[in-house]
């Protein structure tokens, strides 16, 4: 038992040691995730930009923007040509041309699925209020590894050693709340770029449902009307 209670005291020692250390690499695994989410989203952007441009390709009145625009503007004004298509029925010949290449679209479904992103930026966003709590609890640790190694010793517990603690516990609640700082000055600056992405995503799933039902309601029935009156013309 008293050995099980030394390595219990051991451990407690230990983790209130390295708790600035364990902040300090949680940190850094944290601000890597943000960069593969802004990575990822970028991506997924990119494409969805891209697919959009090939869709819309040599239609009339084409949006023509800079290379420098961001991927947001672009799919929004690529959107905005699928609707004046859709709107005006008289643009047959481009509505024919937006259905032949709907295949374009399908094939890029897979960057429309928002659901793993969105759980992963939600856990990485969330888990930014774990870094005070972290350094509160290696503050804790700090002070009842104190309180422990004096019980072990059969002395009474000292307000040296317990200051001797203390300032491990100082630099894990520093940062502890210096990590949630930098960490939520990070989201900020990326939370707008992923909030256009969700959007980018819902107003093209949108658009492309849209598409479907109308295309296929209005310019699919013509060969067939075609055929009737090149019929009755030969007749």
């Amino acid at each position: 038992m008293a050995f099980a209670e030394f390595k219990w005291d051991d451990l407690i020692g230990e983790i209130s040691g390295l708790s600035t250390v364990i902040i300090v690499v949680a940190f850094a695994v944290h601000v890597l995730m943000y960069f593969i989410l802004w990575m990822w989203a970028r991506r997924d952007l990119r494409a969805i930009a891209t697919s959009l441009y090939d869709f819309t390709r040599r239609l009339k009145n084409q949006s023509l923007l800079e290379h420098r625009a961001h991927l947001s503007v672009q799919i929004e004004a690529f959107l905005a040509d699928v609707n004046d298509v859709l709107d005006d029925p008289s643009r047959q010949e481009d509505r024919a041309a937006l259905l032949d290449r709907m295949s374009v679209l399908d094939e890029k479904r897979r960057y429309l699925n928002s659901m793993f992103f969105e759980t992963v930026y939600n856990i990485t966003r969330t888990m930014i209020e774990a870094y005070p709590l972290g350094g509160v609890l290696g503050t804790i640790l700090a002070i009842g590894a104190a309180l422990q190694l004096d019980a072990a010793a059969n002395d009474v517990v000292s307000v040296s050693s317990i200051v001797g603690r203390f300032g491990e516990a100082i630099w894990s609640t520093f940062a502890g709340l210096m990590a949630a700082i930098l960490l939520m000055f990070i989201n900020s600056m990326v939370e707008t770029g992923f909030e256009r992405l969700t959007e980018s995503r819902r107003h093209v799933r949108e658009t492309i449902a849209r598409a479907k039902r109308e295309l296929f309601l209005h310019v699919s029935p013509r060969p067939a009307s075609t055929e009737k009156s090149a019929q009755g013309t030969s007749s």
